[in-house]
């Protein structure tokens, strides 16, 4: 007869598990290293007003997701999309070199949309509160 072990149990079931730890150290590490090499190294003027806004790196640190933001219009956003995926080999270059890992992730780089719609909702509160006290003062 084997003992029954509640702690096996819950984990089998992923009842219990916290985020792993060292894939969000990885991220917060690969963030930081990004966001200073973006402010004093990268020279492309297409990436100047870009912010690495989160990351995150898969369990076995193989690939790293770069969710960034940029100041202006759709036209900016092409471009920085453009610019990051032309830095992409210096910038995975330059974090093997900083990043003392057996792996150094992919990087893949996507557009943060949240600034984008919290501004949406923001505006519709603000039509609504337009609507609201005109409504009152009628």
């Amino acid at each position: 007869m084997t003992d029954w072990d509640p702690k096996h149990t819950l984990d089998s079931l992923g009842v219990g598990r916290k985020e792993k730890k060292r894939p969000a150290r990885v991220a917060e590490a690969v963030k930081e290293e990004l966001s200073l090499l973006l402010l004093q190294k990268i020279r492309d003027p297409d990436v100047a007003n870009i912010a690495i806004a989160r990351v995150e790196v898969s369990d076995d640190l193989k690939y790293a997701k770069i969710h960034y933001r940029v100041r202006g219009g759709d036209k900016a956003r092409h471009l920085a999309a453009k610019g990051m995926e032309r830095a992409r080999g210096f910038m995975r270059s330059h974090l093997a070199k900083t990043l003392n890992l057996r792996y150094t992730p992919a990087l893949q780089f996507y557009y943060d949309e949240t600034g984008d719609k919290v501004e949406e909702v923001e505006q519709l509160l603000r039509e609504i509160a337009k609507e609201n006290k005109s409504n009152e003062d009628s």
